[in-house]
């Protein structure tokens, strides 16, 4: 297993692998297109924000279980990422903290030619971001910029900066295969 290290700047509990108020060395696209305007959410490892009963067809509910099985959809279906996952390999965990229904876990996989988006931390795991709520509403609805959000510390991201940067594809592609969930998507708690 690749040696997880902090990738971000500092952060009240002390970043693993940066010193007292130093700044990483990061082109943060990649990270601005993965919590930038789309921000994944690929699953979660506790009970769901809202349930499917309060969800419509024509909307889910941020980071319910109608909205991460539409999101596992699209990933699954998209010829694109599909095409991607041949030439990348990586597998990224999101860690939503202090949701109303407590800690969110979800992750997308991507390699052998077979992209997904599910429940849980990916496996292997190349990749770890963590937020509160807040910060990933924020993000998320475009009231909060990604790369502000991750140069202050609000988003924390650990792991593998080299498989990061190197699957840039991917996750420039992501934000079309999303759009559509994105755009039915409620936000409220």
């Amino acid at each position: 297993m690749a040696r997880i290290e902090t990738v971000t700047g500092h952060h009240p509990g002390g970043a693993v692998g940066i010193d007292e108020g130093e700044r990483p060395f990061i082109d943060t696209s990649p990270v601005r297109a993965l919590i930038g305007r789309i921000h994944l959410h690929a699953g979660q490892t506790r009970g769901p924000v809202s349930t499917d009963d309060q969800s419509t067809e024509s909307t889910v509910d941020y980071l319910s279980l109608a909205w991460i099985r539409e999101l596992s959809r699209e990933v699954g279906d998209s010829a694109t990422l599909r095409d991607l996952a041949v030439r990348h390999r990586i597998g990224v965990t999101q860690v939503v903290t202090d949701t109303p229904e407590g800690e969110v876990t979800y992750h997308l996989s991507i390699g052998d030619g077979q992209a997904m988006f599910d429940a849980g931390p990916a496996d292997p795991e190349d990749v770890r971001m963590q937020q509160d709520w807040d910060t990933a509403v924020a993000v998320a609805t475009g009231e909060l910029n990604a790369q502000e959000a991750f140069v202050t510390g609000r988003i924390l991201l650990f792991g593998d900066r080299e498989a990061l940067m190197g699957a840039h594809e991917v996750f420039a592609a992501l934000d079309a295969v999303f759009s559509s969930v994105r755009n039915r998507t409620r936000y409220s708690p």
